[in-house]
Parts: structure tokens; sequence; C-alpha cells
């Protein structure tokens, strides 16, 4: 089985433009099915992420703190330090500077989780840009720089087979 593990933005992207949680609630209660199931996961440095985006009011805040869907997705694994160093060396730069690093955000410990097992994917809305270095490199090329798999919403949606009218 494969586990998804998602960026912020797949949750902020789909609830601000594509799948909002008032015109789609069935995506949204798919994702919590997925995350009891085990399928996705969003580490807990994406999900802070995404509290920290988002403003009082905010139907994706309502529906990330709601306890059900906090205990369905967030992951129960602290990132291991020593492969966030990695990621940063051999997925970034091995020399990058302090506010380089700082630029970074928190994506080295989503990358870093998945260095931890085989059986796991990052799942983000970048799309490769070979071209940008260090610092500014995206997800799915430092992915592809250590070799991990790397996925977008659209390919998430038909590994699992999210569809309106999903539930049995």
């Amino acid at each position: 089985m494969i586990l998804y593990l998602l960026d912020a933005n797949i949750l902020i992207t789909a609830a601000n433009t594509y799948y909002g949680i008032c015109r789609v609630p069935e995506f949204w209660s798919w994702l919590q099915h997925q995350g009891t199931s085990g399928h996705i996961k969003i580490p807990v440095e994406m999900y802070e992420e995404v509290l920290e985006g988002r403003k009082g009011g905010d139907e994706l805040l309502d529906w990330v703190k709601t306890d059900t869907n906090r205990k369905a997705l967030v992951f129960d694994e602290t990132a291991k330090a020593d492969l966030v160093q990695r990621v940063i060396r051999e997925g970034y730069a091995n020399d990058l500077t302090d506010d380089e690093i700082e630029k970074l955000g928190r994506d080295p410990f989503l990358i870093a989780y998945g260095l931890v097992d085989a059986n796991r994917c990052i799942t983000t809305t970048e799309v490769s840009k070979p071209s940008k270095q260090r610092h500014n490199r995206h997800i799915p090329d430092v992915c592809s720089t250590l070799k991990l798999n790397c996925c977008g919403p659209w390919d998430l949606n038909r590994q699992l087979g999210f569809k309106t009218g999903w539930k049995p």
C-alpha cells in the first residue's frame, strides 16, 4: 500500500479553487476517509502551515481543525533530523546559507518523511522546474534527485479513485 503524504498546498489549492468545501463536500469526506484508512496523511509541519496561512471564519481552517479531520489526516510520526539534513544537503545544496535554509520553509520535512519508506509518495501541487536551483528548487525535482515517489493532486485522485458519489 502506498502512503500519500500531502503538502499543505494540496488542501489550500483544493479549498480555494476546484474543490471548495461547500461546493464539493464529497472530496473532503473522501479525504477524511482516506486518512482514516491510512492511505493519506499530512505531516504535522504541513498541517501547521495550513493553520498559519488561514484566517478565522475560513472554511478550510474550520475543516482542518475539526477533531475528526485532524485525527484522520495528521501523520503520527516525527521527522528524523538526519533525514531532513540529507534532504537539504542532497536535494537542494550542501552549502546553503542560513537565509536560503529559512526560505525552504517546511518542504524538507515533507520530503524527509518520504525517505523513511519506499511505499510513500509526496503529493504536491508544485510542478517540476528543473531550471530552479538551490533553495528555489521545487518539490518534484528534489524528489527526483532523491529517487522518491512524487505526484500531483490529479494523480492522487486517480490512484485512490476519487469521484463524486464515491461512498458505497
